[in-house]
């Protein structure tokens, strides 16, 4: 099982207990555990295995740690399927509706009956909900808002598609009347790997001149909700766009309420109320003064902290480094020196060697890697023994003509017995080999690490490519050990890409760190196959700050010299 599947699990129970009325605190510390499965670097499932202390981590106490290991071993959990017999578990979905709790569902459950999504949209617009306690017009308001636009449930943009439609949105902001500040806050500005919605914070000294002027903007095909201060509204492509004008004053608590993340948020607050001073959107107070509002560096310091990066924003350890100014320093786009994983026309690149140089000279790059694929991947007519030597000549002809180092390399498939796609005698002709899996995604978490680790102890190969083999919404990564692969990179000084490809962003952020925390070096690429893909490096980078990684886990931050003595 992997750990999200027993985090959902923890999840579902957590919420069913908490619609049903249960005792605050077991609901609170069966969603602590799902949260610490769901973000942990290792297998759950292999820490059962092996028998290991699960009380260990953090938020495990000794009967969620038996229920892990019922979990893993059994694949189901009684006490869940317990809570199913006594509650709808249809309730769940009700959770999907903004402003919705497991109060508010258990509320809808008791005193009307709903038990499902259908029944819920009906008893909203037979207004039989605003007239519940607690609830009210705006409460049903968001219910029916919530249904409309629930055909989106799970469409998700790459956060490289969003990024325009969020800088065209903020260029057309910028000339609202009276604006002052606007600001792509939310996951995007977290820099997740894929978008939900876009939420824009701005201020402004009239804002409702600002809201009408935000929903006359031309990609707009429904205004869903339209206020003094507040809109939400749906584009052309579906993607759900909410704007929040704030007063000036309160722009740094807002920004950091709105940026997120929930649990990062939620972490703060609790912080917070422990040191006896409230924390909102509107600032940060002790009693009635208000000790901090405007930006975000003086919101962290007024409970103690050092200012915390947004790719950082997540609750997995951010707030207690920043207590002890142990955050780390988190690599830049400018730290990058050289890109070392890109293909050309030689396999299934569209552009020549020299086009490719070209661009990665325009980008300031001290050297690049020409990685084209070896001829056992047919899809990608890559380089055999017919076509070496015009490879090797073509590259050492494009650099003196460029004048950048471009290093001869190529990305070799992994068989599926572990062996290699491209022979000895080729490979001895190049200056390194990426190694990377491009089918039998389907093989048992054993037989592919195993796979993996065999490629690996190639002295040819200097590391692994895109090792989940994921594409992001479209194919699940691969079954993998990755820690015993880990504990092999780091033990034989070979690396781990970080693919920027925005469709692949792997590894993942949680694996990213992980991997950091095992001593284990990356190489940030780009993968690119055309030049205009080389300026993929900066997805790269957001995923590798998500992954509090610095400009020393990284080999190609460092210099043209660096480079070739670790090559050598």
């Amino acid at each position: 099982m992997q750990n999200s599947e027993i985090a959902k699990a923890f999840f579902d129970l957590a919420n069913l207990l908490d619609i049903k009325g249960e005792n605050p605190f077991k609901v609170r510390a069966y969603k602590n555990a799902a949260r610490v499965i769901e973000g942990l670097g290792e297998s759950i499932e292999k820490m059962v295995h092996e028998g290991e202390d699960l009380t260990k981590l953090p938020g495990i106490g000794k009967e969620i740690a038996k229920k892990i290991q019922e979990l893993v071993t059994t694949g189901k959990l009684k006490k869940l399927e317990k809570v199913k017999k006594e509650v709808p578990p249809t309730l769940l979905d009700l959770l999907s509706i903004e402003g919705l709790g497991p109060k508010k569902v258990h509320e809808l459950y008791t005193k009307l009956g709903i038990t499902n999504l259908k029944e819920l949209q009906e008893a909203a617009k037979k207004h039989q909900i605003s007239k519940l306690r607690g609830f009210g017009a705006k409460t049903e308001e968001k219910i029916l808002k919530g249904m409309h636009l629930l055909k989106q449930e799970g469409i998700r943009f790459l956060y490289a598609v969003a990024k325009p439609i969020a800088f065209n949105l903020k260029a057309y902001l910028l000339k609202a009347p009276t604006i002052i500040k606007v600001v792509i806050a939310g996951s995007f500005r977290r820099a997740k790997e894929t978008v939900g919605d876009l939420d824009i914070l701005a201020t402004a000294k009239e804002p409702a001149l600002v809201i009408d002027y935000f929903t006359q903007y031309p990609d707009i095909i429904e205004v869903v909700v339209a206020g003094d201060t507040r809109a939400t509204v749906v584009l052309k492509n579906m993607l759900q766009v909410d704007l929040r004008v704030v007063q000036d004053k309160s722009f740094g608590a807002a920004l950091q309420y709105f940026t997120g993340s929930k649990d990062h948020t939620i972490a703060l607050r609790n912080m917070a109320i422990d040191m006896g001073i409230k924390m909102n959107e509107y600032g940060v107070f002790k009693g009635n003064k208000l000790l901090a509002s405007k930006d975000e560096i003086e919101v962290y310091k007024s409970i103690g902290l050092c200012y915390i990066e947004p790719e950082l924003r997540e609750n997995r350890g951010e707030i207690e480094a920043a207590a002890k100014n142990a955050l780390p320093k988190l690599i830049t786009l400018q730290d990058i020196k050289g890109d070392l994983h890109m293909h050309s026309t030689f396999s299934d690149g569209i552009e020549t060697i020299k086009t490719m140089a070209q661009k990665a000279k325009l980008l300031g790059y001290e050297y690049i890697a020409i990685s084209d694929h070896s001829a056992s991947l047919a899809i990608a007519k890559g380089v055999d023994e017919k076509k070496i030597q015009s490879y090797i000549k073509e590259i050492e002809t494009t650099e003196d003509e460029v004048g950048i180092k471009i290093f001869k390399a190529m990305e070799v498939d992994i068989l599926e017995d572990g062996s290699l796609g491209a022979s000895k005698e080729i490979l001895e002709q190049l200056d390194f080999a990426w190694a990377a899996i491009h089918s039998k995604f389907k093989l048992d978490k054993t037989t592919q690490t195993k796979r993996i680790l065999k490629a690996l102890q190639n002295p040819f190969v200097k590391g692994i490519a895109h090792i989940s083999g994921r594409i992001i919404a479209k194919r699940e990564p691969m079954q993998l050990d990755y820690e015993t692969i880990f504990t092999f990179l780091a033990k034989e000084g070979k690396f781990l890409e970080l693919n920027a490809q925005p469709e692949r962003l792997d590894v993942t952020d949680v694996y990213a760190k992980k991997a950091k925390e095992m001593g284990v070096k990356f190489v940030i690429n780009s993968d690119a196959h055309s030049s205009k893909q080389l300026e993929f490096m900066e997805f790269g980078i957001n995923q590798a700050r998500r992954g509090w990684l610095e400009a020393k886990d990284v080999i190609n931050t460092s210099s043209l010299k660096e480079i070739e003595a670790l090559f050598n």
